[in-house]
């Protein structure tokens, strides 16, 4: 069965967020697993400016329930103030979307309401405010809590991708994309039981 991942795309993204993700799932196809990654943007397709200016054309709209897993990676913080936004990530997530936050992305989730009480991270300075909007903040580099998955600092997209990838996967895949990539990951991923 192929797992289906959606990144978010908005103007602010953080470029390494998203590519890094985008790159590790590429690279579990070349490895021998079945994964589809698309690129989606809340309102319509169209172009995205990322926070250092990168131009990325985004083909396909959000459809919050047509996917498996849909990454949101960090960057600006105008999606905490987008209300259709916050609501369409509690819809997928209510569907049975596992959402997955990188960096500051995860304080999208937060302002959503996915993360109050649950196990979750960020980017090291955002974890004061996470454990203020009454995330259970802990301190590894990816945090797996079943259908909620987040990572910390802005690298760390390529450490969900790849745990994501194990999960979702297989091993033996993980380890294939990481030689394609010559990476290892790292840091501590916590689950939940």
């Amino acid at each position: 069965m192929t797992l289906r991942v959606q990144i978010l795309m908005y103007d602010g993204v953080e470029e390494q967020d998203a590519i890094g993700p985008r790159d590790v799932l590429g690279h579990a196809v070349q490895a021998g697993g079945q994964v589809e990654t698309t690129l989606v943007r809340p309102s319509a397709p169209g172009e995205v400016t990322c926070f250092f200016g990168t131009r990325i054309m985004v083909p396909t709209a959000w459809e919050p329930t047509n996917t498996d897993v849909l990454i949101v990676p960090g960057g600006g913080d105008q999606l905490i103030h987008d209300p259709d936004v916050l609501k369409n990530l509690v819809r997928a997530q209510e569907a049975g979307v596992v959402v997955a936050g990188v960096c500051t992305g995860v304080l999208v989730l937060s302002a959503a309401g996915l993360t109050k009480g649950r196990p979750c991270t960020t980017h090291h300075l955002g974890k004061a405010d996470l454990a203020a909007q009454g995330g259970k903040v802990i301190d590894a580099r990816v945090v797996d809590d079943g259908n909620l998955v987040t990572a910390g600092g802005v690298t760390s997209g390529i450490d969900l991708a790849l745990w994501m990838v194990t999960r979702e996967c297989g091993a033996s895949v993980a380890a294939g994309v990481e030689s394609i990539m010559e990476y290892e990951q790292r840091g501590v991923v916590w689950r939940s039981s």
